[in-house]
């Protein structure tokens, strides 16, 4: 696909809400702390989609650019303080595509060897794309800020999308009793993982918490809508109990918080990326994560169609029209 080995194709977008260009340029090279990865899945998330459109300002990733926070891909060169990783390895992360440093949408990218872990092993590249933002989301939220603990009852607002399902099938892993909220379509999958669904719009939060705690609340509620759904978070919760979002940008009333003496955490899954602090960690995650995987207690959801580098804008397209049906990744090369 590459005409040479100083060039590699590249999808641009350069204008809001333009169209990717497909276009040939530079190949980078591995800097100090660097690996290049020849990408072979790139994943795509709502952020590239607002990004794209010039309405996610805290992204700090002016255009023209190359857009994709995901890959999964193979090493093809480290520079000469990585010890970590070697030619040849199969690899995933979140490593680009925010903060001007250049994404997935391409090729090849050099990127830091932090963010990175081995792929698991039973999943092909496309499905390993998938995973990293909204696993690292969802493991920031449960495990480093909620301590979700064996027995606690969680209940995930949207356990069906990118981040629920992902938080859904990490909470379950770690023993909790788990609820999810979610359209009455979505129902299935969220029994298939595990969780007990409600149908937010057919039952009335102060039905569902009598329901399935007595009334007293869940111990924990992670929130993936924000809004008027941070703000049903806070009435959920039980006393003493945690709740945490991913997209927690509103001004909320936190009385009926802090009426129960209940706690508050934020998740920006963006800030090592944009501020260089706790890359590592990302790395980490991902690894711990791949363990789950391979024992099969996290399975990524793949809408069924595939995009080719050369149809970015229609795989964008799959995302704002809300006609995914899982997450949506872009095939790069030689992607299974």
């Amino acid at each position: 696909m590459t005409s040479n080995t100083q060039t590699m194709k590249a999808a641009l977008v350069e204008t809001n809400g333009g169209d990717f260009r497909l276009a040939e340029i530079a190949r980078p090279a591995p800097a100090k702390g660097e690996v290049l990865v020849r990408i072979h899945a790139s994943g795509v998330n709502p952020l590239d989609t607002k990004i794209r459109a010039g309405a996610a300002a805290h992204a700090r990733h002016p255009l023209p650019a190359i857009l994709g926070l995901d890959l999964a891909g193979v090493v093809e060169a480290v520079a000469p303080d990585v010890t970590t990783f070697h030619p040849g390895d199969e690899v995933y992360g979140m490593t680009g595509g925010v903060g001007g440093i250049q994404g997935t949408l391409a090729e090849f990218a050099s990127v830091d060897a932090r963010l990175l872990a081995i792929k698991p092993g039973n999943l092909t590249m496309r499905e390993a794309a998938a995973l990293p933002l909204v696993t690292i989301t969802a493991w920031e939220g449960l495990v480093d800020r909620a301590h979700v603990r064996p027995g606690q009852t969680l209940l995930v607002q949207g356990g069906g999308g990118g981040v629920g399902h992902v938080a859904v099938q990490i909470g379950a892993a770690l023993g909790a009793r788990v609820f999810a909220t979610d359209s009455v379509g979505k129902a299935d999958f969220i029994r298939s993982m595990g969780a007990t669904p409600i149908d937010y719009a057919a039952e009335p939060l102060e039905d569902y918490v009598a329901r399935h705690t007595g009334g007293e609340g869940f111990d924990l509620v992670y929130d993936t809508g924000g809004g008027a759904v941070l703000d049903a978070s806070f009435q959920a919760v039980k006393r003493f109990g945690h709740v945490v979002s991913c997209l927690g940008w509103g001004t909320h009333a936190l009385a009926p918080l802090s009426f129960k003496a209940g706690t508050y955490s934020g998740v920006f899954t963006l800030a090592p990326l944009l501020n260089g602090i706790g890359r590592a960690h990302h790395g980490e995650i991902l690894r711990d994560a791949a363990a789950l995987v391979e024992a099969g207690k996290l399975v990524p959801r793949l809408d069924p169609r595939t995009f080719a580098i050369d149809a970015v804008t229609e795989a964008h397209t799959a995302i704002v029209d809300r006609s995914a049906a899982g997450k949506i990744v872009v095939s790069i090369a030689g992607a299974a």
